[in-house]
């Protein structure tokens, strides 16, 4: 099979790229800053500290460290792309109640 035989694949819907575009970023931003953050802290003195009587092991504490962290940095890239969207989608999203 070359690549001339093979069958073009359907686009994307516009949904997917566009969670792709906001996700798929802010993954690898996650884990960056997972990765400099747990460098200096351990998980389990950091649970110690903020909440004893909850009871996480250190691989739970870096899972939940980094979707936190892939959680703000989802939020920072969708606010971004909400600020970037062209007025022309702005003029047709629907009005507030009591504003005409």
């Amino acid at each position: 099979m070359t690549l001339r035989d093979a069958a073009p694949s359907a686009p994307a819907p516009r949904l997917v790229r566009r969670a792709g575009a906001i996700l798929w970023p802010s993954f690898f931003a996650a884990g960056v800053a997972t990765m400099a953050f747990f460098a200096y802290v351990d998980p389990q003195a950091l649970q110690d500290m903020t909440f004893p009587a909850l009871h996480l092991g250190r691989g739970q504490g870096y899972t939940l460290g980094f979707l936190l962290a892939w959680l703000a940095t989802a939020s920072s890239s969708l606010f971004t792309w909400v600020l970037l969207r062209p007025r022309k989608a702005l003029r047709h999203a629907p009005m507030a109640r009591g504003r005409t």
